[in-house]
């Protein structure tokens, strides 16, 4: 499940993951999230928070990701990913050329880090 940050910079959309993302969190919670911020901006800050309490994606939720990245390659200003999972982190420093942007992972013990880094 995915759950809205509040209380971040104007332009800044963010989310912590809980127990399992699926399609449908992002079809109801991100996308309509960041639709409503594009509306005022024309780049995007994102602060991405898998903590202690996110167990996985599903394949839904994956395919989501990777096609979102895609459709909306020219609109990411930052993206904070905030995780001390393994492959999350080494699939972000990966990919990270496939986005326009600055993209930094943190830690989860860096959360405080990440948010001022995307609010800078």
């Amino acid at each position: 499940m995915l759950k809205p940050i509040a209380k971040l910079p104007h332009g800044v959309v963010g989310f912590t993951a809980k127990g399992r993302v699926t399609a449908q969190d992002y079809e109801s919670i991100l996308i309509p999230a960041m639709e409503s911020a594009l509306k005022t901006r024309k780049k995007l800050r994102c602060l991405y928070h898998l903590g202690p309490d996110f167990s996985d994606f599903s394949a839904g939720a994956l395919w989501e990701d990777a096609t979102l990245g895609l459709r909306t390659r020219n609109v990411w200003e930052k993206i904070a990913i905030i995780s001390d999972v393994g492959w999350i982190r080494t699939a972000v420093n990966a990919f990270r050329f496939a986005l326009p942007g600055q993209i930094r992972v943190f830690s989860n013990q860096q959360l405080a880090d990440a948010k001022a880094w995307i609010a800078d």
